[in-house]
C-alpha cells in the first residue's frame, strides 16, 4: 500500500508539473503562451481577494474563506477551507478540514487547486468546470456516481463509463428509441448518445466512424461494446437479410467463449483485443467484420491462482454427459492439467452448461454445421488431453525423457486427431537437427519436452481461434458490400503490475500509439473550434509522447534490438538487456533500475513502468515444434480411425484440421500474449534448430507492430469517438468508489490529458443567448438597450472582467479562461443576494403595515359586535316577558278545552258501543236465516236425487234381464250351426290365412301392448305426481278449512261478547273500556318497542345490503377489469392478424411481381395478370356460394323425403367459369411460386368455407325451434325454389301439373292447419279469459274477507295471512300478464302467417305455369328479386352480382368526401347496407357476404396506401363503425331494437344472419382504430418534448438552471399551443367523420398517454430538466392541457388519469426534500410513480444555485425505504409508450330512416335501382 501511495504521489507531482513542461511538440492555444502560469496566478489573485468572511464561494455553505483541494493518502484529494487571509510570499496556508481540525499547509512550489462552485459540481461535461484539474474531475465523477447513480459522464469528446457492478434499467429498447434521433448534448450522458452521434455523422457526412473503448480488466469494455452493437443493429435495422441483426449479436457469445476467461479482477475478462466493423448501406446494417489482436495464448497452458482458462474448456467439461460429446473422453474440469492450475474450476456468475448451449446456438445462427461444431469440440478436447500427457525423465541428469505408451491421455489425443501414437511419443521427446548433408535426432530434457507440449497446445488453440474468427467473418460478410461503416475497438488499457513482462510491454505500446492518435484528434478539434469562432491562437508547446514511441519502434529501438537478439542462435534475455542499457541509457524515457537485475524502465505517458526481461526473447520467437505440427498436418490424408471410446463415430479425414494447419505458421492476428497479474516464469530456452521455412517467420513483435500500424491507419481514416471504462473498486461491489483506483485509471486512459488540453486554452464556452439568460442580472440597463447579443455581452464582460486576456468573444460563443465562470457566479450571487435583501426589506415593511391595519380593523369590529350584543340582550328580555303572558293565556285555554273534549269523547264511545251491539244482533239473525235456507235447499235436493237413482236402477235391471234372454237364444243357434259339416269345411279353408293374420295381429298387439305399457307407466308416473299434487292441495284445503273455522269462531265470538255484555250494567262496560284503554296503551308501548326493534333490524339489514352492494360493486369492478383484459387480448390478436395479413399481402405482391417478370413475354400471361383481381374475387366467393347451395340442396332433400315431390338441381352457368382445379391443371407451364400461391389461396378459401359452415351450424343449433305452423310454408318455398332451379324438368307438362297439384294440396293443408291452430288459440284465449274472471272474483272475495277480518279483529296472525294472500295474488297477476303477452305474440304470428298465405295465393293465381318457367330461367341469370308491395318503400338498392366491383369502386376505392359537400360522412356505409338489405330480401346470403368481404378488402387496400393520412383513416373508421351498427340495429337481436322507430323495425333483416359479418367488421374497426392511433403518434412525437419540456411559456425561469449542461442552441421547434392545436385538429376530424364521442375520448386518452409517457421518459433521461424551475414550467404546461380538456368537454374521457404520473413528477420537482417528514409526504404524494422513477428524479435533481441545497444521499435512502415499506415493488423505469389501451366500440343507433337517404348523382350509381 505504501509503495502504491508513493507511486501515486510521484505521478501526481509529475502530473502537476507536466502542466508547465513542454519537452516536445506544439499545440494550438488561444491568446497566451503560458497557460498554466496564467491560471495559477489567477488562482493566487482569487486567494488574495477572497479573504475569510467575505462571501460564499466555491460551493461552501455559510460565510468564510475559499475552499481548496489538498493531497490525501487515503482519498487522494481532500477539501479544506482557508481560515486566514493569504498574502503573497506566505510560506504557510492556514486551513480547516471538514472534520473541524486545523491544518497548516506548507506552500512549496504552487498554491493548492481551488474548488468549483456547487452549481458546477456534478455537471454532465467535465470540460464545463470552471477550474479544470484532477481533484475537480475526481470529485465530479464521485458525486455523480454515488449521489445520482450516474455511470456516464462526458469529458469533452470522451465518454467516461464507470462500472456499477449492478444491473441498471437504462438499456431497454425504450431507452434506445428515446436516444435515437437526438443530439449528443440533448439528453443525459449515455453510451447510446455517443452511438447515436456516430451513427448520425455517418449518415449525414457519409464518413466512416469508430468507437474506441478502452479500460483495464473488469471496467466493462466488453459490455459497452455489446450495448453499442445492440444499438446499431436496433436503430439501423437490416436491409435484405432479416437475420443479419441476429448474426451480428450472435458473434458475441462465441467470442466470449473462445476469448474470455476469469481473472482475479473480472469473471468475464476479454483476453484479446478486437475491432468490430459494422457495415451500413442506405442507413441499414448489411454485415460486419471482426479483427482480433494479441490473443493471450499463454493462458491455455498456465493460469495464476484464482483464475481460469478460457470459458470454452469449462463449458465442454460441464456438458460432458451429452450424447454427442461422450466420445471425446471428457470429464470434470478438475481432471485436466490445463484447467485446474488456478484452483478455480467454477465461477459464481457463470453457468457453463447453459453457456455451451448459447454458444452452439450462436454457431447455428452463423451457419456452422453441427458436424463442424463437433469436430471443433474434438480438437479442443484433444488440447485438454494433450496437457495430461505425462513426460518422465530417464535419469537424474535430465538428458532424456520418455512417454509411457499406455498413457490414456496420449491415446485419447491420438484417437481424436487421427495421428499415430508412436510418432507423437517420438517427437515429444526428440528434436531434429539438420546440417549440410545429414539429419540428427537430439533427445530433449523433461522440461524442454513439457515446453514443446505446451507450445503445441498454444499453437493449436491459436489456429482454432483464428479459424473461428474467419468463420464468423464469413457468416457476417455481405455480398453487396457496404458504403459506410462504424468500427468498435474493444482494446485493453494501460497496465502496470508488480511484475511486467512481454505482454504488458505490447499492451502499453499499443496504448502509446492510441494516446498519440487521441492527442492529435483532440488538438484538431480545438483548432477547428477556434478557427470556426475566429479566435486568435498561437502554437504552444505540449507534452508529446512521440519520443516514447520512437524509443519503442524506432531504429535501434527496443523492438529492433529484441528482433535482432531473437535471430542470434545463442540469444538470451540477459544479452538483450545489456544492449538496451548501452543503446538507450541516455534517453529521457528510458531508465535502468537501481537493483542489479535484468530489467528496464520506460517512462510512458501514464507513468513509469518497470519491465522484467525474463522471457522476452522466447515469447517473441514463438517457437513451434514443426515435427508435431507436421504430424497434425499429415493427419488430413491418413486413413480413417475409429474412436475406441465411441465405436459408432467413424473418423474420416478431417477437413477442419486440413484448414487449420494448411498455412505455414500463424497469421498476423494470432500472437503470443499476456496475462493480467504478471508473467509466468519461463522455462529454459530450447536449443532447437528450425527449418528454413520457420527461420523466415516474422517475430511476434513484428507482427504486432504491423497489425497495430494497420489499426492506426484504419482509425485515422475514421471519425473517432472515445469511451473510457473505469473500474471503481477491486472488490466488485456495487456503487463503491475507490478514489485511488479511479485516479490511477484516469491518469492512464487520457481523461486528465483532455482536461489539460482544455485548460491550456479557453475551457468554458457559452453561447451569447445562454450567457444572457444566466447573467442578465449582471448586465446594466444601458447595456441591455442594444439589439445585438454579442455587443451586449462584450460590453458587460469588459465592465465585469476588465482583463481582455481572460475571455474572447467569437462568432456565436464567448470563451472564458479557467476560473472566470466561478468569478462570474460569485458576482451573480452577490447581485441576487442584494436583490433578495431589498425584496425582503420591502416585503417585511408591507407585512408590518398590513398587520397593523388588520389589528385596528379587528378592534373596531370587536366594539361594534359588543354594542350589538348588549342591544340584542335587552330586546330578548322584552320578548321573553311578552311570551310568558301569552303562554299563560294559552295554557289555561288548553286545559279547559282538554276537559271538555274528554267528556265528549266518553259519550261518543258509549253511543258507538251501543249502536254496534244492536247492529251485530241484527246481523246474527240474518246469518241464521240464510243458513236455514241453505240447509232446506240441500235436503230437498238430496231427496230428489235419491228418488231418481232408485228409478234408474230399476230400469237398468230390466234391460239386463231382457238382453240375457236374447243372448241365450243366439247361443243355442250358434251351437246348432257349428255342428254342421259345411261350416267346418268353410272354416278349415281360411284357417291358414287366419293363422297368419292372427300371428301378425298378435305381433301388432304385442307392440301395441308394449307401447300401451310404456304409456301406462308414464300415466302412472303422471298419476302419482298428480296424486301427490292433489294431496298437497288437499292438505292446503284442510288448512284453509281450519282457518275458515277459526274465522267462524272469530265471527261468533262478538255475539257471545254481546250476550255477556247485555247482562252487565253500563258501569261495568265503562270499567272494561278503561281496562281495554290501559291494554291499548300497553300494546302501544309494546308496539313502540317492536317498532324500535324493527327499525334496528332494518338498519342492520340496510348495512348488510350496503355491504352486499359494495361486494357486488367490487365484483362488477373485477368483471369489468376482466372484460378490459379480454378486450385487450382480442385486440392484440386482431393486431397480430393484421400483421400476418400484411405479410400475406407482401408475399402475394412478391409472387405477382415474380409471375409478371417470368410471364411478361406471353400475351396470355398479360391477360391473366390483368384479370387477377377479378379472378381472386371469384376464387374467394365461389366456395362460399357452393357451400350455401349444398346446404340448400340438403334441406331440399329433407323436404323431398317427406313430401315425395322434391328433386335435386344444379345451377347452369352462363359461360365457362374455370374452377380452382382447372386453373391449377392449366397452369402447368407456370412457375412453382405461382402454383404455391394458388395452392395457398385454395387452402385459405377452404378454411374460410369451413369457418362459415361451422358458424352457420352453431347459429342453427342455438336458434329456438320454430313453430310447427311454419313447416308447410317452408315446404312450399322449397318446392317453388326447386321448380325454379331445375330447367330440364320444367319443360315436362306432367311435372308442372303434379307441381301445381302439390301446391294446391299444400295450400289446403296449410289452410286447414292454420284454422286448427287459430281455433286452438281462440280456445286458449277464452280459457285465459275465464281464468282472469275467476282470479278477479277470487281477488274480490279475498278483499272482502280482508275487510271483514280487519273490521272484527286486528290480530297479527291474520295480518300475516293477508300479506301471504296478497303475495299469491301478485304472483297470479304476473302469470296472467305473461300469458297475455304470449297470447299477443301468437296472435301477431297468426296475422303474419295469414298475410304470407294471402301473398302466395295471389301470386299463384296471377302466375301461370309458363310464367313460372320464365321466372326459373331468370333465376339462372340473376338473383331472384321479390317484388315489394305497391306504394311502400322497401329501403334497399337492387343490384346484380356482376355490379359488385363497380359498387366497391364507386363508394370505397374512388370515394372522395370533398367532391360531395353536404353529404353524410358515413354515406358509403349506408349505401353498402342498402345493398346488403337487397341481398337479404332475395335470400342470397353468399352475395351479401361477398359484398361485405369485397368492401373490407378495399378498405384495407386504401389504408395500406394512405396509412399516414389521419383524415382518410378517420373517414373509414367512421364508416366501418356505422356499417357495423346498422347490421346490429336491423338484425334479429331484440337488444338492439330499443331506439328504433316503427318504420325502422319494418326494415329489419329477415333471412341473412349478420353475426359473422359483424365479427369481421369489428376486427376491421379495431385495426383502423390502431392505425388511427399510430398515424396520430407520428404527427405528435416530434412535438411532445419541445412543447412540454423545452418551451418556456413562463419567461425568466431559465436563468435559474445551472450552468455547464449541454443544451440545444436553437429555439424549441414546437410550442404547447401548436401541440394543443394538433390535438384539436384530431378531435375535429373525428367529429367531422361521424365517430361516436366515446371513440374520440378513447383516442384522445391514448394520445395524452403518449404525451405523458414520452415527457416523463425524457424527464428521467435528462438531468437538466430535473430542477425546480423546470417543474414549474411543466406544471404550467399540464395545467394548460387540463384547461384545454375542460374547454373541450373531455373531463370524463380518462385523460386526467394518464396525466397523473406527469403531474406527480412535476410536483416532486417542486416539493421540499430535506427532512424525514418531507420524505413521508413525498411518498404519500407519488402514488402513481414507480419507486425507480421517484429515486431517479431525486438523484438527477439539480438545486437552484443559492436558493436550495443538494439532496442528501440519506434522504434518498429514507425515501427508498419508505417506498419499500409501502409494498410498491420494483417496476419498469421508463413508460412503455407503445402500449395501446383496449378500445370499446359502442353501439349507437342511427336516427336516419333508410328510405329517406339521398344519394348524390356525383357517385355515379345509376345502375343501382331504388326499391
Amino acid at each position: 500500500m505504501l509503495q502504491n501511495y508513493f507511486i501515486s504521489t510521484r505521478c501526481l507531482q509529475r502530473g502537476n508539473q507536466g502542466w508547465q513542461q513542454s519537452p516536445a511538440g506544439r499545440v494550438l492555444e488561444a491568446g497566451s503562451t503560458s497557460p498554466m502560469g496564467a491560471s495559477w496566478s489567477l488562482a493566487q489573485g482569487y486567494l488574495l481577494r477572497l479573504a475569510p468572511g467575505s462571501c460564499k464561494f466555491g460551493g461552501r455553505k455559510g460565510h468564510g474563506g475559499a475552499r481548496v483541494w489538498i493531497p490525501d493518502c487515503v482519498e487522494v484529494w481532500r477539501v479544506a477551507e482557508i481560515t486566514r487571509g493569504y498574502k503573497e510570499g506566505d510560506a504557510i496556508l492556514h486551513l480547516q478540514l471538514e472534520d473541524g481540525s486545523a491544518l497548516a499547509y506548507p506552500i512549496e512550489f504552487q498554491l493548492p487547486p481551488l474548488c468549483n462552485p456547487d452549481c458546477l459540481s456534478g455537471t454532465d461535461d467535465l470540460v464545463a468546470l470552471s477550474y479544470l484539474h484532477e481533484p475537480a474531475v475526481l470529485h465530479s465523477l464521485r458525486r455523480r456516481f454515488l449521489e445520482a447513480n450516474a455511470i456516464y459522464t462526458y469529458c469533452g469528446i470522451i465518454l467516461v463509463a464507470i462500472n456499477p457492478y449492478k444491473p441498471l434499467p437504462i438499456y431497454e429498447e425504450e431507452v434506445i428509441y428515446a436516444y435515437s434521433g437526438h443530439e449528443m448534448g440533448g439528453m443525459d450522458p449515455h453510451i447510446f448518445a455517443l452511438a447515436e452521434e456516430a451513427y448520425k455523422q455517418m449518415v449525414r457526412f457519409g464518413k466512416n466512424q469508430s468507437l474506441i473503448i478502452s479500460g483495464e480488466s473488469g471496467a466493462g469494455k466488453t459490455v459497452s461494446a455489446k450495448y453499442a452493437m445492440r444499438y446499431f443493429t436496433t436503430v439501423g435495422g437490416c436491409l435484405g437479410d432479416s437475420s443479419m441483426e441476429e448474426k451480428v449479436l450472435a458473434s458475441s457469445p462465441i467470442m466470449e467463449a473462445f476469448g474470455n476467461a476469469k481473472t482475479t479482477r473480472n469473471d468475464n475478462s476479454s483476453r484479446f483485443g478486437k475491432y468490430i466493423e459494422i457495415g451500413f448501406s442506405q442507413m441499414h446494417v448489411t454485415g460486419a467484420t471482426i479483427k482480433t489482436y494479441l490473443l493471450e495464448k499463454s493462458r491455455v497452458t498456465f493460469q495464476a491462482k484464482a483464475e481460469r482458462n478460457y470459458h470454452i474448456f469449462y463449458q465442454l467439461c460441464a456438458s460432458a454427459t451429452l450424447p454427442e460429446l461422450q466420445g471425446l473422453g471428457l470429464c470434470g474440469a478438475e481432471s485436466f492439467h490445463y484447467t485446474r492450475q488456478g484452483q478455480c474450476t467454477a465461477a459464481q456468475s457463470t453457468n457453463d452448461a447453459a453457456d455451451l448451449d448459447s454458444t452452439r446456438h450462436a454457431f447455428s445462427l452463423l451457419g456452422v454445421p453441427e458436424a463442424d461444431q463437433l469436430e471443433l469440440f474434438s480438437i479442443l478436447a484433444a488440447i485438454l488431453h494433450l496437457g495430461n500427457i505425462v513426460v518422465r525423465g530417464r535419469d537424474r541428469r535430465g538428458d532424456g525423457c520418455f512417454v509411457e505408451p499406455a498413457d490414456e491421455a496420449l491415446g485419447l489425443f491420438c484417437a481424436l486427431l487421427g495421428v499415430e501414437a508412436s510418432q507423437v511419443m517420438r517427437w515429444l521427446c526428440h528434436s531434429k537437427l539438420v546440417t549440410a548433408g545429414e539429419t540428427y535426432l537430439k533427445p530433449l530434457s523433461r522440461q524442454q519436452a513439457l515446453d514443446s507440449r505446451d507450445a503445441l497446445a498454444k499453437h493449436m488453440y491459436g489456429q482454432v481461434f483464428r479459424w473461428m474468427v474467419s468463420r464468423i467473418n464469413r457468416a457476417l460478410r455481405s455480398l453487396e458490400g457496404h458504403h459506410t461503416s462504424i468500427g468498435i475497438l474493444d482494446i485493453y488499457g494501460f497496465e502496470m503490475f508488480e511484475l511486467n513482462s512481454f505482454e504488458q510491454f505490447c499492451i502499453n505500446y499499443a496504448n502509446e500509439k492510441l494516446q498519440q492518435l487521441f492527442n492529435l484528434h483532440v488538438f484538431k478539434l480545438e483548432q477547428e473550434e477556434y478557427v470556426t469562432e475566429e479566435i486568435p491562437w498561437v502554437f504552444v508547446d505540449f507534452c508529446d509522447n512521440q519520443p516514447c514511441i520512437e524509443l519503442i519502434e524506432g531504429r535501434l529501438g527496443i523492438l529492433d534490438l529484441l528482433n535482432e537478439e531473437c535471430k542470434m542462435p545463442q540469444g538470451s534475455d540477459g544479452s538483450w538487456a545489456q544492449k538496451l542499457y548501452q543503446t538507450h541509457v541516455s534517453s529521457s524515457h528510458f531508465q535502468k533500475p537501481k537493483r542489479p537485475m535484468d530489467a528496464f524502465v520506460v517512462c510512458h505517458f501514464a507513468g513509469k513502468v518497470e519491465y522484467q526481461c525474463d522471457g522476452f526473447v522466447e515469447k517473441n520467437r514463438d517457437a513451434v515444434p514443426e515435427e508435431l505440427v507436421g504430424l497434425l498436418r499429415a493427419s488430413k490424408v491418413s486413413n480413417a480411425v475409429t474412436s475406441p471410446f465411441h465405436p459408432a463415430w467413424p473418423w474420416q479425414k478431417s477437413a477442419l484440421l486440413a484448414e487449420l494447419f494448411l498455412e505455414e505458421g500463424d497469421g498476423p492476428m494470432s500472437l503470443q500474449s499476456r496475462r493480467s497479474s504478471g508473467p509466468r516464469v519461463a522455462g529454459r530456452p530450447s536449443r532447437r534448430s528450425l527449418p528454413s521455412s520457420q527461420k523466415s517467420k516474422k517475430s511476434i513483435s513484428s507482427q504486432f507492430k504491423a497489425s497495430l500500424n494497420r489499426l492506426m491507419e484504419t482509425l485515422g481514416s475514421t471519425t473517432a469517438h472515445y469511451i473510457r471504462c473505469i473500474k471503481p473498486n477491486d472488490g466488485k461491489q456495487p456503487f463503491v468508489f475507490d478514489c485511488r483506483r479511479v485516479v490511477e485509471q484516469l491518469r492512464a486512459c487520457g481523461v486528465l490529458e483532455t482536461i489539460r488540453i482544455s485548460a491550456s486554452g479557453y475551457p468554458s464556452r457559452w453561447t451569447y443567448q445562454e450567457f444572457l439568460e444566466r447573467y442578465r442580472a449582471l448586465v446594466s440597463r444601458e447595456e441591455l438597450m442594444g439589439t445585438d447579443e454579442k455587443q451586449i455581452c462584450s460590453l458587460a464582460l469588459e465592465r465585469l472582467l476588465q482583463d481582455p486576456s481572460k475571455y474572447q468573444c467569437g462568432k456565436s460563443k464567448v470563451f472564458f479562461r479557467a476560473g472566470q465562470v466561478a468569478y462570474l457566479e460569485e458576482l451573480r450571487y452577490r447581485r441576487l443576494r442584494a436583490a433578495c435583501t431589498l425584496l425582503q426589506r420591502h416585503l417585511r415593511g408591507w407585512l408590518a403595515r398590513r398587520h397593523f391595519g388588520q389589528a385596528r380593523a379587528a378592534a373596531v369590529c370587536l366594539q361594534r359586535h359588543a354594542r350589538g350584543m348588549l342591544a340584542r340582550r335587552f330586546a330578548r328580555t322584552l320578548r321573553r316577558t311578552r311570551a310568558a303572558v301569552m303562554l299563560q293565556k294559552t295554557l289555561r285555554m288548553v286545559l279547559a278545552r282538554r276537559s271538555y273534549l274528554r267528556t265528549r269523547q266518553a259519550v261518543i264511545t258509549i253511543q258507538a258501543f251501543a249502536r254496534g251491539m244492536f247492529a251485530r244482533r241484527l246481523y246474527q239473525q240474518m246469518v241464521w236465516h240464510q243458513k236455514a235456507v241453505v240447509i232446506q235447499a240441500a235436503v230437498r235436493g238430496w231427496l230428489a236425487r235419491t228418488h231418481y237413482a232408485r228409478l234408474r236402477g230399476a230400469v237398468i235391471y230390466l234391460q239386463c234381464c231382457y238382453r240375457r234372454v236374447r243372448a241365450c237364444r243366439e247361443l243355442r243357434r250358434l251351437r246348432v250351426e257349428a255342428r254342421s259339416v259345411e261350416r267346418y269345411k268353410q272354416l278349415h279353408r281360411g284357417m291358414e290365412i287366419k293363422v297368419i293374420q292372427l300371428q301378425c295381429r298378435l305381433d301388432e298387439q304385442a307392440q301395441e301392448k308394449q307401447r300401451l305399457m310404456e304409456q301406462l307407466s308414464g300415466l302412472n308416473n303422471a298419476h302419482a305426481e298428480e296424486v301427490q299434487r292433489l294431496q298437497a292441495e288437499m292438505q292446503r284445503l284442510r288448512e284453509d278449512v281450519a282457518r275458515d273455522a277459526q274465522v267462524q269462531q272469530l265471527r261468533e265470538r262478538p255475539a257471545e261478547l254481546e250476550r255477556h255484555s247485555m247482562k252487565s250494567c253500563l258501569g261495568q262496560e265503562v270499567e272494561e273500556l278503561r281496562q281495554r284503554l290501559a291494554e291499548v296503551e300497553a300494546t302501544k308501548l309494546q308496539l313502540g318497542e317492536e317498532r324500535d326493534a324493527l327499525i334496528q333490524r332494518m338498519l342492520e339489514q340496510s348495512q348488510d345490503l350496503e355491504e352486499q352492494h359494495q361486494r357486488a360493486a367490487r365484483e362488477s369492478q373485477g368483471l369489468l377489469q376482466e372484460l378490459e383484459e379480454e378486450r385487450a387480448r382480442y385486440q392484440s390478436l386482431v393486431q397480430e392478424y393484421t400483421r400476418l395479413e400484411q405479410g400475406y399481402e407482401n408475399l402475394r405482391d412478391e409472387v405477382a411481381f415474380h409471375r409478371q417478370s417470368t410471364l411478361r413475354r406471353s400475351p396470355s400471361s398479360e391477360s391473366f395478370l390483368g384479370s387477377e383481381s377479378s379472378y381472386l374475387s371469384s376464387m374467394s366467393t365461389a366456395p362460399s356460394r357452393d357451400g350455401s347451395d349444398q346446404q340448400a340442396e340438403a334441406s331440399g332433400d329433407t323436404g323431398g323425403d317427406s313430401g315425395g315431390l322434391e328433386e335435386r338441381w344444379q345451377p347452369v352457368p352462363e359461360g365457362p367459369q374455370p374452377s380452382g382445379e382447372a386453373v391449377l391443371n392449366g397452369g402447368v407451364g407456370q412457375d412453382s411460386f405461382e402454383k404455391a400461391y394458388l395452392l395457398l389461396l385454395g387452402q385459405l378459401n377452404t378454411i374460410s368455407e369451413e369457418l362459415a359452415r361451422t358458424r352457420e351450424e352453431l347459429r342453427r343449433a342455438k336458434a329456438p325451434v320454430e313453430p310447427e305452423e311454419r313447416k308447410p310454408l317452408d315446404f312450399l318455398k322449397r318446392r317453388m325454389l326447386g321448380l325454379g332451379r331445375s330447367p330440364e324438368k320444367v319443360a315436362v307438362d306432367d311435372d308442372l301439373k303434379h307441381a301445381y297439384d302439390a301446391v294446391q294440396v299444400a295450400n289446403r293443408l296449410l289452410a286447414s292447419q292454420l284454422r286448427e291452430e287459430k281455433q286452438q288459440h281462440e280456445e286458449e284465449v277464452e280459457g285465459l279469459h275465464l281464468d282472469i274472471c275467476s282470479l278477479k272474483q277470487l281477488s274480490q272475495q279475498q278483499a272482502a274477507l280482508i275487510q271483514d277480518l280487519q273490521r272484527h279483529q286486528g290480530q297479527e296472525g291474520l295480518q300475516h295471512h293477508v300479506l301471504r294472500l296478497k303475495e299469491e295474488n301478485w304472483e297470479l297477476a304476473q302469470k296472467l300478464e305473461k300469458q297475455e303477452r304470449t297470447t299477443l305474440k301468437l296472435q301477431k304470428q297468426l296475422r303474419a302467417y295469414a298475410k304470407q298465405i294471402q301473398e302466395l295465393t295471389v301470386k299463384r293465381e296471377a302466375t301461370g305455369p309458363a310464367q313460372e318457367m320464365a321466372a326459373s330461367a331468370v333465376v339462372l341469370s340473376r338473383p331472384p328479386v321479390v317484388p315489394s308491395l305497391a306504394g311502400l318503400s322497401q329501403a334497399m338498392l337492387a343490384w346484380r352480382m356482376e355490379d359488385e366491383g363497380r359498387i366497391i369502386k364507386a363508394i370505397v376505392t374512388d370515394y372522395k368526401p370533398q367532391s360531395n359537400p353536404g353529404a353524410l360522412p358515413d354515406l358509403p356505409a349506408y349505401i353498402l347496407f342498402l345493398c346488403f338489405r337487397h341481398a337479404d330480401h332475395c335470400c342470397d346470403e353468399p352475395r351479401a357476404r361477398s359484398l361485405l368481404d369485397a368492401a373490407i378488402d378495399a378498405i384495407k387496400r386504401i389504408m395500406k396506401k394512405h396509412s399516414d393520412d389521419f383524415d382518410v383513416v378517420a373517414l373509414w373508421l367512421g364508416n366501418t363503425c356505422r356499417l357495423l351498427n346498422c347490421l346490429r340495429q336491423y338484425s334479429q337481436d331484440e337488444s338492439y331494437w330499443q331506439g328504433n322507430t316503427a318504420r325502422q323495425n319494418e326494415h329489419r333483416l329477415r333471412n341473412v344472419d349478420p353475426q359473422s359479418s359483424c365479427h369481421s367488421l369489428g376486427a376491421l374497426a379495431v385495426q383502423l382504430y390502431q392505425q388511427l392511433i399510430r398515424t396520430a403518434e407520428k404527427h405528435l412525437k416530434p412535438m411532445i418534448v419541445a412543447a412540454m419540456l423545452e418551451s418556456e411559456p413562463i419567461q425568466g425561469l431559465s436563468s435559474s438552471c445551472p450552468p455547464g449542461h449541454r443544451r440545444s442552441l436553437a429555439a424549441p421547434a414546437h410550442t404547447l399551443p401548436e401541440l394543443l392545436q394538433q390535438l384539436g385538429s384530431f378531435r375535429a376530424a373525428l367529429d367531422r367523420h361521424g365517430l361516436a364521442p366515446s371513440v374520440g375520448h378513447q383516442a384522445l386518452r391514448q394520445l395524452l398517454f403518449l404525451v405523458s409517457g414520452t415527457t416523463l421518459n425524457y424527464l428521467l433521461l435528462r438531468k437538466d430538466t430535473c430542477s425546480w424551475s423546470r417543474g414549474i414550467q411543466l406544471r404550467y404546461n399540464i395545467s394548460q392541457l387540463e384547461q384545454w380538456l375542460r374547454a373541450e368537454g373531455l373531463q370524463q374521457s380518462g385523460a386526467h388519469e394518464v396525466l397523473e404520473p406527469l403531474v406527480q413528477a412535476a410536483q416532486l420537482l417542486q416539493v421540499k426534500k430535506v427532512t424525514e417528514e418531507d420524505a413521508g409526504a413525498l411518498c404519500s404524494l407519488c402514488t402513481v410513480l414507480s419507486p425507480q422513477q421517484v429515486v431517479k428524479i431525486l438523484r438527477a435533481y439539480t438545486p437552484a444555485v443559492g436558493l436550495e441545497e443538494r439532496i442528501s444521499p440519506s434522504f434518498i435512502s429514507s425515501v427508498e425505504q419508505l417506498l419499500d415499506q409501502h409494498g410498491r415493488g420494483p417496476s419498469q423505469l421508463l413508460v412503455d409508450t407503445s402500449h395501446l389501451f383496449p378500445v370499446h366500440l359502442p353501439f349507437t343507433a342511427s336516427p336516419l330512416h333508410l328510405d329517406e337517404l339521398r344519394i348524390p348523382d356525383a357517385l355515379d350509381l345509376a345502375f343501382l335501382v331504388r326499391l
